[in-house]
């Protein structure tokens, strides 16, 4: 039973932690709030989202459906729903049509953009070309209206646009401790937010990337709250609670 306490010791301590970086394979540095957000967290105007492993991207090129990957310029505006789509294998590479084998891996879109413009100009002089990567989202789960995993077209989704877009936040919403999970390579980073507070909107108002995970957890008083309305099933939780605080 010794293992399995340490182990749940460990994950509330994970939890509760206020900013810490992981290395998932030798350990973990602790950094305290400020220091993970300028490092990992920190507003990044240039950021632009880099293909790895397992993406899903469509490659369209104007007029030419024979070299097109699910093209979004053809009459049938093809999609993922069809499967059209090629996945970026363990090596980091997709296999073209007439191209063959590129290494897309660690590419940002402009720059795959730019390498198939180059190689296509051998058969076309002018190429127009669109590519996008199917799968880019972000988790936001927890005291939401419509928690979930939402796809992203752009790179710079901000904390709360993705939160609006999961419906604004629930009833017991603990807007004091909402947490941030990103992995970069090896390292799991997690921040805690506090979203009460006015100032400072740039750091508190973070730069999502596609993969982030946002948890929004509930204040203490969600669990009594139901305890109360399954003790006093005819009215609502927070009458009930209020009910019983003045019994006492």
């Amino acid at each position: 039973m010794r293992p399995i306490i340490q182990l749940i010791a460990i994950t509330v301590v994970l939890l509760l932690s206020s900013c810490k970086t992981q290395n998932l394979m030798s350990g973990s540095e602790t950094l305290n709030s400020q220091q993970l957000i300028d490092s990992v967290f920190s507003y990044q105007p240039g950021y632009q989202y880099r293909i790895k492993s397992d993406d899903k991207i469509s490659i369209s090129v104007w007029g030419q459906d024979e070299l097109s990957v699910g093209s979004v310029y053809g009459i049938y505006n093809s999609n993922e729903v069809y499967g059209k789509w090629v996945m970026v294998d363990a090596n980091g590479n997709i296999e073209v049509p007439k191209l063959g084998t590129l290494n897309v891996a660690g590419k940002t879109i402009p720059q795959l953009k730019d390498t198939l413009r180059l190689k296509l100009k051998k058969w076309i002089i002018d190429p127009i070309l669109d590519v996008r990567v199917l799968n880019k989202e972000i988790s936001i789960l927890g005291e939401l209206k419509t928690p979930g995993n939402y796809i992203v077209d752009k790179d710079h989704n901000h904390l709360l646009e993705m939160i609006g877009k999961a419906g604004g936040y629930d009833f017991y919403a603990n807007l004091k401790q909402i947490k941030v999970i990103r992995q970069e390579g090896l390292n799991v980073r997690i921040c805690t937010f506090d979203l009460t507070k006015s100032d400072d909107y740039l750091n508190r108002n973070i730069l999502l990337h596609p993969g982030d995970i946002v948890i929004v957890p509930s204040k203490n008083f969600k669990a009594f709250d139901k305890r109360v309305s399954t003790i006093i099933p005819f009215t609502t939780a927070i009458s009930a609670a209020a009910i019983l605080l003045k019994l006492f």
